[in-house]
């Protein structure tokens, strides 16, 4: 007989049972699974400073394209999203087209590197792994792949140093940061960020996984972990799903002096849109951007909204000015299905057309 929930003892009786038998499981699968490990394509070291190294990963067949592919990640997070595992690497998807990708590693600050700068991290180490590739390869500029806050350091670096860089290509990348849906931005307004360094020093990693992990709470603390018991019958998607656990809570400490100057010029002062953005002594102007620019955004992304990503149009100087609307959110541009051959196509293609 139904209840006023509409369900019946033997129906609760059975959804019991099924979640008995998948608790079970559970425990085998558990048991049997070896250590979860992601970055799934082999890569050698071809350049270092301190912490910072410049890996190049190998693909199965030598790259076809004349000029290499820089990565540059955040530092928030471990790089090796975009080569998370075989069936969800953008790396790989790329390195298939022939394209030749290299990757900086920022490594784990720790309290020796309490007061390196953003101009530490774009000059010193960004320019200095291209530099590196521009002089082994022969060339006066490569192109450059930034991701997320990575995204804003290659900006940076591109209107600092257009000769250097040929084609841009920004992912999931923050420009405005003071539009109203840009939940982040608005945590950040009010914050004394020379209290909060000053007594912290090096900014913890856990503390900031918390911070994004709270922009959705139901989702990223409670849902995906009732989720998990439906899987736990299935290896091979127990396995996928630590290994996205193993990122997220992988993560760096931040760098304190150079967190401090990232949220006091770029969240706070908005520093793409307004002006003040000052890197070593000089000031960022997009407007210097004169290379092409490939603007990758994601539509359902709840860190990086588009209506944030979107603004680079009208603020860089190129003419040669491309967007990539993808469907899907901050991560699943790196490791959903669609987006294992939408965005390393897209990316070659692009890249194809402006090799000459």
């Amino acid at each position: 007989m139904n209840g006023p929930l509409n369900f019946t003892a033997d129906a609760l009786a059975h959804e019991a049972l099924q979640l008995q038998q998948k608790l079970a499981a559970g425990v085998d699968t558990l048991r049997n699974l070896d250590e979860v490990n992601y970055g799934a394509t082999a890569r050698e070291e071809v350049w270092r400073d301190g912490k910072v190294v410049l890996y190049r990963f190998t693909g199965e067949q030598a790259p076809t394209a004349k000029v290499p592919l820089l990565i540059s990640y955040a530092l928030v997070n471990r790089p090796y999203m975009v080569d998370l595992q075989a069936d969800r690497s953008l790396v790989k998807g790329l390195l298939a087209r022939g394209e030749d990708v290299y990757i900086i590693d920022w490594g784990y600050p720790d309290r020796s590197d309490r007061f390196l700068t953003l101009e530490d991290y774009i000059e010193r180490f960004l320019g200095g792994a291209v530099d590196h590739l521009r002089r082994t390869h022969g060339l006066d500029a490569i192109n450059l792949l930034g991701i997320c806050q990575g995204g804003a350091f290659s900006l940076c670096y591109a209107a600092l140093h257009p000769d250097r860089i040929r084609n841009l290509i920004t992912m999931v990348t923050p420009v405005d940061f003071h539009t109203p849906d840009n939940m982040l931005s608005n945590w950040t307004q009010d914050i004394d960020a020379d209290l909060f360094v000053d007594t912290l020093g090096n900014v913890p990693a856990d503390l900031m996984n918390w911070c994004y992990l709270a922009l959705k709470p139901w989702r990223l603390f409670a849902q995906k972990y009732v989720g998990l018991v439906d899987i736990l019958d299935d290896s091979k998607a127990v396995e996928d799903f630590l290994r996205m656990e193993k990122w997220i809570f992988d993560s760096p400490d931040q760098a304190g002096e150079a967190f401090r100057q990232f949220i006091k010029q770029f969240y706070q002062g908005n520093g793409f849109v307004e002006g003040g953005i000052v890197i070593g002594g000089n000031e960022v102007h997009l407007g210097l951007v004169e290379m092409p620019v490939l603007n990758i955004f994601a539509e359902q992304d709840h860190l990086v909204p588009p209506s944030s990503s979107k603004a680079l149009k009208a603020l860089v100087g190129t003419g040669d000015y491309t967007e990539l609307s993808f469907r899907g959110g901050h991560i699943g541009i790196y490791v959903s299905g669609r987006a294992q051959k939408e965005v390393p196509e897209t990316i070659q293609q692009w890249l194809a057309k402006r090799s000459g």
